[in-house]
């Protein structure tokens, strides 16, 4: 055994498809992730020390630490290939602490693809660990758990009465929460502009151009954006200045007596035709949080399975009678760079299979727009194109087929000629109104033949628009006018994509941890996710709202992406481990005593000796204690001092039993109606039972139906009120209605009756 060497992985899956590629002089062993970590039950971080973290040996690995020691005193040399990370240093690092005495000879190698090419680079390249890159971890790691153990049980104690779960804060997972919070409540304060298009139909011979008014009396239509109302932290001075540039129609009597006026026009002409070939071009290979975004959106799947199933790619699965095998690059990575073997090989395959003209000149290099990029590795991309996905069904199961499809096709579609479209504008004028239509064809799919992007509102509208060859000059006929309604939407909620793409264009969080953030808010229920939409919850917005009263400075997304961009230079040794923690830890403690000061007390006494209590944790879990122990030591459970919501009485839903008003309950089976008289009596209804009164349709005699001209009837539907057809099911013709219109059209009626 003197004569081979050990290599040391940190995954079974990694160690057993690398042991397949290495010979005879190689034994390969896992430390199946961390081997050490700081206590869970205390700070373990020395702060007079100059922050020394105070690390123990995980319970379950002391067995794999002794093994690895072992091998190691019997092998030459110990290669250490974790992960390609400051994670992996991490890990590589407290390895080679353990067994350093054994065997002196470690080095570190890195693995960027789990092939036999990958692997045969790597080990030709090895290197000294990084003290650098694992300060950089290591200082990540005090920071959040100085957060853990400074901040949380300063909001557990401040909120005692409204959670007895315990409560946590964290670096980054609060700034995330603050976004989503702020999200919520810019959506709770919006109030839509109401506004109105016209649209005109025109006949040029038989063919048929639908175009909107875009100007009228000299100036150009500038719909409404945004909130009637001041948006959250805008100023009224620039409030204002927004509002000042808007010229839309505001009323539907402005647009029929637009409609009225155009109408009169006694010619309409073509007054120009604007003709254009638009390129567009493909997108970078994916990097960590762009296939998180796409796998949210195209696949539905979370972030964290992401990133599990792409973790399993990088390791390798087994592929019948070949084992295991890596299928695609390191899969936490910022870069968009590709290798140049990587890029000739998908040059060749794209030339076989798509032929010359979907092959551009040159090949395809992208530079991240992001400075603060670690460039340590490729994008992520398929480790072979000749494993095709289609290759690969029967092999895979569903939701790996599917996530290296989704990589596959990206990175073969990053090095494809550009989507080719013509865009057509026609300009319509008649005296004082100008109407305009914009079409677009797509003429050379490029890249589109093998990756499908999201398009925007605009792009799937002009292509809905194929118009019709028009010359300058030439006379239309007006054929039909139509007035519609419209309003503006408030900012839509963050899904899993969105946040992260937030999170990543404001420099918060690294690739590795944007799955954790995310899961670690929904285990908390401080958000719930409800169609795909993260939507804060009730404790969420007490837990933020504490955060932002006392911590503001450190919560917040400047500070944030300073201290990011601070552990960086860490790990590019341009700064050390404990400059950069004291600068955090001193407004941390000044915050912090000031906020003790400001809560001394959560407003639970000691019925003992009317000293305040206070949240202590013991082995058994959380509890009250009295602040004057050890002279008191008294105790009580904390879910007896978590407020209770009052049940509402339901006056005209009665009990079966006894007859008396019943209150709305909630269980874990969700809510229903319960005696108000419980424990007295037992009688329950489910909530079914109770519904509210069938709205009966209004006929509103003064709209007609764009579609047929007859009278409308208000109805409501899921999706709140509308106007459709009183001819229905005959004619399918609605309009849509705000809240507040369909309210004065109800007045109205019950007014006339």
């Amino acid at each position: 055994m003197a004569n081979k060497n050990l290599l040391i992985v940190e995954s079974p899956a990694k160690a057993k498809t690398i042991n397949k590629y290495l010979g005879k002089d190689f034994i390969v062993e896992a430390s199946v992730g961390h081997i050490k970590d700081l206590n869970k039950h205390t700070l373990s971080v020395d702060i007079s020390n100059n922050f020394q973290p105070i690390y123990q040996i995980l319970k379950d690995k002391k067995k794999v630490i002794e093994k690895l020691r072992q091998t190691a005193k019997n092998c030459n040399e110990v290669l250490i290939a974790t992960d390609p990370d400051r994670e992996g240093e991490a890990i590589a690092w407290h390895i080679a602490e353990e067994i350093q005495q054994a065997n002196p000879k470690i080095k570190r190698v890195l693995f960027n693809e789990i092939t036999p090419k990958g692997i045969k680079e790597g080990l030709a390249n090895p290197r000294d660990l990084d003290e650098n890159l694992y300060y950089s971890q290591q200082a990540r790691r005090v920071l959040d758990r100085l957060i853990g153990y400074k901040i949380s049980p300063f909001v557990s104690n401040a909120l005692v009465t409204k959670s007895a779960n315990a409560l946590s804060a964290g670096r980054v997972q609060s700034v995330a929460l603050r976004l989503i919070c702020e999200r919520e409540e810019d959506i709770e304060i919006f109030e839509p502009f109401v506004y109105w298009n016209i649209i005109g139909q025109f006949l040029a011979g038989k063919e048929v151009i639908e175009a909107k008014l875009v100007e009228f009396d000299g100036k150009q239509i500038k719909n409404p954006e945004g909130s009637k109302k001041p948006h959250r932290n805008e100023t009224q001075d620039d409030y204002h200045k927004r509002i000042k540039k808007f010229f839309f129609i505001e009323t539907e009597q402005q647009a029929k007596e637009l409609v009225e006026r155009i109408k009169k026009v006694q010619e309409f002409v073509v007054s120009k035709v604007t003709k254009k070939r638009i390129k567009k071009a493909p997108k970078p290979p994916f990097i960590t949080s762009t296939l998180q975004q796409e796998a949210a959106r195209k696949l539905g799947f979370s972030n964290k399975l992401t990133m599990q199933l792409a973790q399993r790619l990088y390791e390798g699965v087994p592929l019948g009678a070949e084992g295991n095998v890596g299928l695609i690059t390191y899969m936490r990575t910022d870069s968009v760079r590709i290798s140049n073997d990587a890029i000739e090989s998908a040059r060749l395959l794209i030339q076989q299979k798509y032929g010359q003209k979907y092959l551009p000149p040159n090949p395809v290099i992208y530079k991240s727009k992001n400075p603060n990029v670690q460039d340590a590795h490729e994008a992520i991309r398929p480790t072979d194109l000749n494993r095709t996905p289609e290759s690969l069904k029967g092999l895979l199961d569903r939701n790996l087929l599917m996530l290296y499809e989704l990589i596959y096709n990206r990175f073969l579609a990053s090095q494809m000629t550009p989507a080719e479209f013509d865009q057509t504008v026609i300009e319509i004028k008649g005296e004082e109104f100008l109407f305009r239509a914009t079409g677009r064809v797509i003429v050379f799919d490029g890249y589109l033949a093998v990756y499908a992007e999201e398009q925007t509102e605009e792009e799937t509208e002009e292509e809905k628009k194929k118009l019709p060859k028009v010359s300058e000059n030439q006379t239309l006929i007006l054929n039909k006018l139509e007035i519609k309604d419209s309003q503006t939407q408030p900012p839509p909620r963050y899904n899993q994509a969105s946040l992260i793409k937030e999170l990543e264009e404001k420099g918060i969080g690294r690739p590795s941890t944007y799955a954790t953030i995310v899961s670690t808010l929904l285990e908390r229920k401080y958000v719930v996710l409800k169609n795909k939409s993260f939507i804060p919850t009730d404790l969420g917005k007490e837990v933020n709202r504490t955060l932002l009263k006392y911590f503001s400075e450190i919560f917040n997304v400047e500070f944030t992406a300073k201290m990011e961009e601070n552990l960086d230079t860490i790990a590019e040794g341009k700064t050390n481990y404990v400059e950069v923690v004291s600068k955090f830890y001193e407004p941390l403690t000044n915050l912090l005593s000031f906020a003790n000061k400001e809560i001394s007390s959560n407003g639970i006494t000691c019925e003992v000796c009317g000293a305040p209590m206070v949240v202590r944790v013991s082995k058994f879990g959380r509890f009250l204690g009295c602040s004057n122990y050890p002279e008191c030591k008294n105790t009580k459970p904390l879910y007896e001092v978590v407020q209770k919501e009052e049940p509402k009485l339901v006056e005209d839903v009665r009990c079966p039993v006894c007859g008396k008003p019943m209150v709305l309950r909630k269980s874990k089976r969700g809510e229903f109606y319960g005696c108000s008289d419980y424990p007295n009596c037992n009688g329950t209804r489910p909530l079914e039972e109770k519904k509210s009164p069938r709205f009966e349709p209004i006929l509103i005699q003064e709209e007609k139906c764009p579609k047929c001209g007859s009278e409308m009837l208000l109805r409501l539907g899921p999706r709140g009120y509308f106007l459709a057809c009183s001819t229905y099911p005959k004619c399918k013709g609605t309009k849509k209605i705000t809240k507040d219109q369909a309210q004065k059209l109800i007045e109205k009626s019950a007014q006339k009756n």
